[in-house]
């Protein structure tokens, strides 16, 4: 076998897509029978589209009958900021894709391509030479079987509580605790005039959204301040509608939708990049790399950085040192291209009220002609967030806020130096993030390398029911803390 990937959601799937058309041999293996569900936000952008298109899974997806969002919008106590999606390689739409379906959709464009996908089996340990070269994988079946199969590259694209990254030992070289948690329903949509608008309101402490869904439903999520996960524990169906009661906009948009599901609930999901290739091995997905799921870009970066990978080692499989210099430059771009939006993400999903600074930045952007699309460019990834919350904005933000008799001046001047105390040192963060990265690696290559053979013959994971679903969260926003409340 040239490659065995570990997962084959967004990240397992794309890289088996994208081995397979290259004429590689590769097989899949999934804990999950699909269709299943998986934890996640599920939100789609146009560029989101653009990587299911790249995949040729694009007439499947639409054949779930998604709405397509035309418009997108975020609104605070009196303003909202509502405008049309820029087209993103000819794509102007969102939607939001229930996860059964989609991934469904993703392994049958894997098989059709050539890879194999085996369902409901469980990689148990690596196999690896003595230099600590992986080789291969044990797995489970459904039946207790264990077998092994050996391969040029083993992919864990196994999401946050990867088996593989936890049997490498692939250690985090940057990490960022989430300032909030994440609960979730599905309700039936009743608003059919709005099956086109992905929305988002913020009041207060709160942040909530709706994202209007296949099967005529709808995704509600509340995304409060983590202090807070203690009334979602305790009471999560009170909590979630006691959410939906105090925010008006929110309320009206879920008026006359009934709850059709249970409430999921994620309340610890750090963002981190992990080392995520070795001799042998490499990490797609949430496996190498998660960001705060308040920006819904887990998904694309799954698909992207799981095609690219499978595209960036293609060629090389039958030259090891070639193939390690492939996967080195292949994290590198990953990281190049994640680390913007990694940190604008942090930034968000801090548990901050509504600002003065960030009400007249509402107010700005809603008035201006295109205002709205411009913040919606950089969740699609067209702009930087640098290029659209720039100095000069900030200063015209802080006048308008100053002007405003609503306004305590001495909170707003502690905003004031909050945010820029914050923007210097996501800029100190940003400027070492490389070097830092890089004698991380070298400290954990020079581990790995100094393990001694008898150590390294097989790598075996955790007892069973350690992990449980380990193989089947590629993609996704979860964590190991993850509940399922019924609703």
């Amino acid at each position: 076998m040239d490659v065995v990937i570990v997962g084959s959601r967004c990240a397992g799937a794309a890289a088996a897509i994208a081995l397979a058309r290259r004429g590689r041999r590769v097989v899949a293996l999934d804990s999950a029978a699909f269709p299943s569900d998986t934890l996640s936000t599920h939100l789609m952008f146009p560029p989101h589209w653009a990587e299911v298109e790249r995949l040729g899974a694009l007439p499947r997806v639409l054949a779930l009958g998604p709405p397509l969002h035309s418009h997108g919008g975020l609104a605070a106590p009196g303003v909202q900021v509502v405008g049309p999606y820029s087209a993103y390689n000819g794509l102007n739409f969102g939607s939001c894709v229930r996860r059964s379906g989609f991934d469904l959709a993703l392994v049958e464009t894997a098989r059709e391509a050539g890879a194999e996908v085996r369902e409901r089996v469980r990689v148990t340990g690596l196999l690896t030479e003595p230099s600590g070269r992986v080789t291969g994988v044990r797995f489970t079946t459904r039946d207790g079987t264990t077998r092994s199969i050996t391969a040029k590259l083993i992919i864990g694209a196994d999401g946050r509580r990867s088996t593989i990254a936890r049997l490498v030992g692939a250690p985090e070289h940057h990490h960022w605790p989430n300032g909030r948690m994440m609960a979730y329903a599905y309700y039936t949509d009743t608003h059919h005039d709005e099956r086109e608008l992905a929305m988002q309101w913020r009041q207060d402490d709160d942040l909530v959204t709706v994202f209007p869904c296949d099967g005529g439903q709808l995704v509600a999520l509340q995304m409060p301040p983590v202090r807070r996960a203690a009334e979602y524990r305790a009471d999560a169906e009170t909590a979630f509608d006691a959410t939906v009661a105090r925010i008006p906009g929110y309320a009206e948009r879920l008026r006359g939708c009934a709850r059709v599901s249970r409430i999921f609930t994620s309340v610890t999901h750090p963002s981190y990049f992990r080392h995520s290739h070795g001799p042998g091995w490499a990490l797609a997905g949430d496996a190498g790399h998660f960001k705060d799921p308040v920006t819904a870009q887990g998904m694309r970066d799954a698909l992207r950085f799981g095609r690219t990978l499978g595209e960036a080692v293609a060629p090389y499989l039958d030259d090891e040192e070639a193939l390690d210099a492939a996967l080195a430059a292949w994290e590198d771009d990953r990281d190049r291209q994640c680390l913007p939006m990694y940190q604008w993400a942090n930034n968000l999903g801090r548990d901050d009220r509504v600002s003065p600074i960030e009400d007249a930045a509402y107010r700005w952007f809603a008035a201006r002609p295109g205002g709205p699309t411009e913040i919606l460019d950089v969740f699609s990834r067209k702009r930087d967030a640098t290029e659209v919350f720039t100095p000069a904005r900030l200063v015209r933000w802080v006048a308008a806020a100053a002007r405003d008799p609503r306004v305590d001046r001495r909170e707003l001047a502690r905003t004031l130096r909050r945010d820029l105390g914050r923007e210097a040192a996501r800029m100190v963060e940003a400027a070492l993030f490389f070097r830092r990265r890089d004698e991380s690696r070298r400290r954990f290559s020079a581990e790995f390398g100094s393990r001694r053979p008898e150590d390294t013959t097989t790598l075996s994971a955790a007892p069973a029911g350690a992990q449980s679903g380990a193989q089947s969260t590629d993609g996704q926003e979860d964590s190991q803390s993850t509940t399922q409340v019924a609703g």
